[in-house]
């Protein structure tokens, strides 16, 4: 690790000005990067003398909190949606805009739950009366935006509807999960790696739903050198590793 950050170090010292390093960088980023950002933050860290603040959220709100003036530096979001909502308002500096990586999205049960079938569909055809399937908020947060989607798709979504309980982001839904207070969610196959209460039952078709892909952007007007290095950085060798350790895929070039 300490030999990677040193050779990410050498890679951004040719790309930053003497005397810019020991800045702060604050990141509002989709909850589902939490695992992977809090690795590669803490690289960016001792590569380069900048120091993050990282502040995890559903896209929706932290897009909402970036449009009504939050001091963020660089906006990563879930889906291309909220940044092209704020790129069309010209909250970003769309010449900084970048894909960092991409997902799966999947069906997730609590580790032991007796669940039969190999496809979401025979999955949830046994949902009973109390049964709970945990998503994020459906209308805005692109992890539920998705599996809404998916399920429309799959011709799903009327059935299951009554028994959805909607989380803040994608994180809260999994948790529900973990907990065993919901008997399903549809979360990123990268949560449900990092959680070792759930188990994946099946993973969504990637025809049934938008293409998951993460924008990173820096916020206009903000954030300065120290912001593109950050957004240099993930698109570093070093970056990529930790993301696919994870689960991400590349994006697409």
């Amino acid at each position: 690790m300490r030999m990677r950050a040193r050779l990410a170090a050498m890679a951004l010292a040719a790309l930053t000005p003497s005397g810019a390093l020991g800045d702060e960088v604050s990141v509002f980023a989709a909850a589902s990067m939490k695992t992977a950002l809090d690795a590669v933050v803490g690289m960016f860290e001792e590569a380069t003398g900048h120091s993050v603040t990282l502040s995890l959220a559903g896209s929706s709100a932290l897009a909402r909190q970036i449009q009504h003036g939050a001091p963020a530096d660089v906006f990563v979001s879930a889906n291309r949606s909220w940044m092209d909502h704020l790129e069309t308002i010209g909250r970003i500096d769309p010449s900084t805009r970048i894909e960092v990586a991409g997902n799966r999205l999947a069906l997730v049960a609590p580790v032991g739950a007796d669940v039969d079938g190999a496809a979401i569909g025979q999955a949830l055809a046994g949902l009973e009366s109390g049964d709970r399937v945990a998503l994020a908020l459906v209308a805005a947060v692109p992890a539920g935006v998705y599996a809404r989607a998916s399920l429309e798709s799959l011709g799903l979504w009327r059935s299951v509807r009554p028994h959805v309980v909607q989380a803040d982001n994608v994180r809260a839904a999994l948790k529900l999960v973990a907990m065993g207070e919901a008997d399903f969610g549809m979360v990123y196959a990268t949560d449900a790696r990092a959680e070792d209460a759930v188990r994946v039952v099946a993973l969504a078709p990637r025809d049934s739903h938008p293409e998951i892909v993460y924008p990173a952007a820096a916020v206009a007007g903000r954030g300065g050198v120290a912001a593109r290095d950050f957004l240099d950085f993930l698109r570093s060798g070093a970056a990529s590793r930790i993301f696919a350790a994870q689960g991400f895929s590349p994006p697409r070039e």
